[in-house]
């Protein structure tokens, strides 16, 4: 009964560390990160397709994103289509290879990026706590209607808050990561 009781809740709260996971590596944190193009699509034959899946997209240097598209003609529709998006670097295209130069951030951009991420952190670690009170209120229904005794509601309860703790401490943990990137120089 034990391990099946929280392993939605479980689930649900990886899922919620995996979605702050890319929400943060779509960050740009002054190197190069092909993540950045993952949401990035282009017209080929008719079908939204992402960058990544009708080119070579390599990291020569730390702060350089080398994309070669593997049609010579859809470099011009890549470099728009890298424009149009909000990344904010602009293509250099030499008409076989489009290059990404990050800049080095500035202290105040610095600043920026590592509000956004304790936002979205605190977005997840909101998410848990909702996954939490939801076990919570499940567990009680489940004691009202006799599927639980009492003393099974307060080691359940005990239980998903460990889990709770458990998942807000990788929560922290992945900011940290995502800030020392940022900090970086």
């Amino acid at each position: 009964m034990a391990d099946e009781l929280y392993q939605p809740y479980t689930e649900k709260m990886t899922k919620t560390i995996g979605v702050l996971r890319e929400e943060f590596s779509a960050i740009r944190a002054g190197r190069a990160n092909p993540a950045l193009l993952d949401k990035i699509t282009v017209d080929y034959y008719g079908t939204q397709t992402p960058i990544n899946q009708l080119s070579n997209v390599s990291v020569p240097e730390a702060r350089v994103i080398l994309i070669q598209p593997w049609e010579a003609k859809l470099v011009k529709d890549v470099e728009k289509a890298i424009q149009k998006s909000d990344i904010g670097i602009n293509p250099n295209n030499d008409g076989k290879v489009i290059r990404l130069v990050f800049p080095m951030l500035n202290e105040e951009r610095r600043k920026e990026l590592s509000k956004t991420t304790k936002k979205l952190a605190e977005d997840a670690k909101v998410a848990i706590r909702a996954i939490r009170r939801d076990a919570v209120e499940q567990f009680k229904k489940q004691k009202k209607t006799n599927e639980m005794t009492e003393d099974d509601l307060k080691d359940a309860e005990k239980e998903i808050q460990t889990l709770t703790e458990k998942f807000i401490a990788d929560v922290e943990k992945v900011l940290e990561e995502k800030e020392k990137e940022i900090m970086e120089i």
